[in-house]
């Protein structure tokens, strides 16, 4: 595991305007598209059990024939998600290897190009230490247009591949990822990309600065906590986003320690913070027009004498004291210190943040959806639009401000974790309690349910989605 040396590379695809050999993908509306009386096609397709939704699969043999195999897929309304589904399946319906030429309908919308590039690439993904490598084929869109779909092919493929890392550093075992070895992947991608740059704060310095929450939930670990500040900056950039992402890279709950399958996917704690990083590398890759620092506060939250305790006060970077009676309440104790000082020390126009925070949020919403927070209508509708057209769900949820009474300490300034329920909200009103005025600015993003997927299905491969990576781009870019 430890010779890992960054993501595999996204395939490739390319545009044509000439067919290419191997089987042929076609639209469900366009089975008749090619030459030499494709009438048995059309029939099988309309006698076939979901013409046209979506994804769905008719595989045609024809042997002795060119194209040897039509693979009709469909594409739902035909719009970006509906290509996107439908180039899922495709990818999914040819043995690996297998030549793919996917014939593109004129006139076809660039954003359903897009979508349909995302997906067969989504689809094709394989997290590299597993024993089945990446679908690896060669892929072909015809069209008599293919200057038309360049700049869509290529913001697929920076998605794809910023998808891609989000999903390698999240599947990758604790055994090898700890706080230093994850800044280390921050720092060789980075490394690659004129225009960015990476600061990590060590032990030493964090404890000079005073970041406490990060220095209490790292302090029971053999592998000490950092703090990853990953910054693009752009020439000429008017505008600043500051993205947070959760940075547990194994949580054992600390000394309120978790059950067994309570603790057997928590590798994945850190997913907030591999989209952030994952999104800011991608902004950079598209060159985008506005500045971005990603903080990913980094720490194993581990079981052992220095293990911060129920009951302890924490002083935060802010000055703040939280009581904590939950030490597995411990992702929103290393956020509120990242979230303080980007309010303090970067003067951020707009700040979001990333986190596999409460299990609460799948009790809501289930296990494709993530709970949106803010007070910013503008922003929310903003996100909320992003991750429509990427394809990753969110519903928004309130801030009552009543309910932050549960927020209420006797020896503290605040309390970590109450008991009285409404935990998705009331984790989120705890950050608040960060963002001073900014607090109208700001975005909470509680996507731990959506962060894994149990098996593939549509675009998504079985292990981590890579969750906020795509719909924080297309955030950027808008």
């Amino acid at each position: 595991m430890s010779s890992w040396k960054g993501h595999p590379p996204v395939f490739g695809i390319r545009l044509a305007d000439t067919p290419a050999t191997g089987t042929f993908v076609l639209p469900a509306d366009a089975s008749g598209v090619l030459a030499g009386g494709d009438d048995e096609t059309a029939v099988l397709h309309r006698e076939s059990d979901e013409p046209g939704r979506a994804g769905s699969v008719l595989v045609v043999p024809r042997p002795l024939r060119t194209p040897a195999k039509i693979v009709i897929v469909g594409v739902g309304d035909g719009d970006e998600a509906g290509w996107r589904d439908a180039g899922a399946a495709a990818i999914r319906a040819v043995p690996t290897g297998e030549a793919l030429h996917v014939v593109l309908p004129a006139g076809i919308d660039p954003a359903a190009v897009r979508g349909l590039a995302e997906g067969i690439w989504f689809a094709a993904y394989r997290f590299r230490e597993a024993v089945q490598p990446p679908r690896s084929v060669e892929v072909t869109l015809g069209t008599t247009d293919p200057d038309a779909y360049a700049g869509s092919l290529a913001e697929a493929r920076v998605t794809a591949a910023a998808t891609w890392l989000a999903r390698d550093l999240t599947n990758m075992p604790s055994s090898v990822k700890n706080p230093d070895w994850f800044a280390g992947q921050v720092r060789a991608e980075a490394a690659t990309r004129p225009g960015v740059s990476v600061t990590v704060r060590g032990t030493d310095r964090l404890r000079a600065e005073g970041f406490g929450g990060l220095l209490a939930v790292g302090g029971g670990s053999a592998t000490p906590p950092c703090l990853v500040e990953l910054a693009w900056r752009p020439e000429g950039a008017t505008r600043h986003v500051v993205l947070v992402g959760k940075g547990i890279t194994f949580d054992t709950g600390g000394i309120s320690i978790k059950t067994r399958d309570g603790m057997k996917l928590m590798k994945k704690d850190m997913g907030g913070g591999a989209a952030v990083v994952a999104a800011t590398l991608g902004a950079a890759d598209l060159d985008l027009p506005v500045r971005v620092t990603a903080l990913v506060p980094l720490a194993e939250n581990a079981v052992s004498g220095s293990a911060f305790r129920p009951g302890d006060v924490i002083t935060q970077w802010d000055g703040s004291t939280t009581e904590t009676t939950n030490s597995d309440a411990e992702g929103r104790l290393v956020l509120a210190d990242a979230l303080a000082y980007a309010v303090a020390e970067l003067e951020p126009d707009v700040v979001i943040d990333l986190a596999t925070l409460t299990g609460a949020n799948s009790v809501a919403l289930g296990k494709r959806t993530a709970a949106l927070y803010s007070h910013d209508d503008e922003l929310a509708g903003a996100l909320e639009a992003a991750g429509r057209a990427a394809g990753e769900r969110m519903w928004r949820l309130p801030l009552p401000d009543d309910y932050a009474d549960y927020l209420h300490s006797d020896i503290a300034d605040r309390h970590s974790s109450p008991a009285q329920g409404a935990g998705s909200v009331v984790a989120a009103l705890f950050l608040r309690e960060f963002l001073g005025d900014r607090a109208d600015r700001w975005a909470h993003l509680d996507m731990s349910a959506p962060s894994w997927a149990e098996k593939h299905e549509a675009d998504l491969t079985k292990g981590a989605t890579g969750w906020g990576a795509r719909t924080l781009l297309r955030y950027l870019s808008s």
